[in-house]
């Protein structure tokens, strides 16, 4: 699972989270641009963290693990996707880290945990991105004065949308990580920020997460 490509077994997974599968799966096939929410707790728990700190998790999950569920970036954090239950155990596991080994885990940031009662915004599965400059209208022929003028379509680059599928699940039982993998994960990445701590910070609009060339 690398592709950020939603697929139909993937959408059907999804799904089948909530109370009313057929009903999301038709609302996709009218508007496979439309954002859904669905409840958390059956199919899956989802784990979210601030954008940069996730990266660094997904980075340790696929360079030195064994690889993450579905993410999703939303709204400037990042959602992993989780077995159900790991939004209890999480918690626990991260205080036990923190008593257990002199404030270890006191560089990573809080993460919030959606568990069962809880519900999250899935991606949609054709999201579309917003121009970044509208299009400049054009007069064909400047020696007619009187002809009408038409407004070019916005081109390319496109800002990226708020939600979007980074690793889109494209089976119906995909692999999720338990509470353990993600602790794991969590104080790696906690480590690797206090390395680099002591250097500038990187230009943040060029920090983009491309899992297409992983597994």
């Amino acid at each position: 699972m690398s592709s950020s490509t939603l697929t139909s077994d993937g959408a059907a997974w999804l799904a089948s989270a909530g109370a009313y599968p057929r009903s999301t799966l038709a609302l996709w096939e009218e508007r496979p641009d439309a954002p859904v929410v669905l409840p958390c707790g059956s199919a899956f728990d989802v784990v979210s963290t601030p954008a940069i700190f996730g990266r660094r998790m997904l980075d340790r999950l696929w360079d030195e693990g064994p690889g993450s569920g579905p993410v999703a970036a939303f709204r400037g954090r990042m959602l992993l996707f989780a077995a159900p239950g790991t939004a209890q155990r999480l918690p626990s596991l991260l205080e036990w880290e923190e008593w257990g080994s002199h404030g270890r885990t006191a560089a990573i940031p809080p993460l919030l945990c959606h568990g069962t009662g809880d519900a999250i915004t899935v991606p949609a599965p054709a999201p579309t991105g917003r121009p970044t400059r509208p299009g400049r209208p054009t007069c064909p022929d400047r020696s007619a004065p009187t002809a009408p003028c038409a407004s070019t379509a916005p081109s390319a680059p496109t800002d990226p949308p708020d939600s979007r599928w980074l690793v889109a699940p494209d089976t119906r039982h995909p692999w999720l990580p338990g509470p353990e993998i993600l602790l794991w994960a969590a104080v790696r990445a906690a480590r690797s920020a206090v390395r680099i701590s002591i250097f500038p910070p990187p230009d943040q609009g060029a920090n983009v997460y491309d899992v297409s060339r992983r597994r």
